[in-house]
């Protein structure tokens, strides 16, 4: 596995060898493993903040459902 990053772009994709050696040139070039790696990291922890924020207004409108309901009974 090979990871390659777009030099117009800046994306980043993790290949089989004989593909990057394939796509490797102009446009793409070779990368360490490491900075594939600190891309990927990121980007989950990006989408683990913000599942858990949906959460967090998920459960204060229901709490705040919940004391109104017993309010009214």
């Amino acid at each position: 596995m090979k990871c390659l990053k777009n030099q117009k772009t800046g994306n980043i994709i993790r290949v089989s060898d004989e593909q990057a050696y394939q796509m490797a040139g102009n446009t793409w070039k070779y990368i360490t493993k490491s900075e594939w790696k600190t891309v990927t990291r990121v980007s989950k922890s990006e989408e683990q903040v913000v599942q858990a924020e949906k959460k967090e207004k998920t459960l204060s409108k229901k709490s705040q459902r919940r004391a109104k309901f017993k309010t009214e009974q």
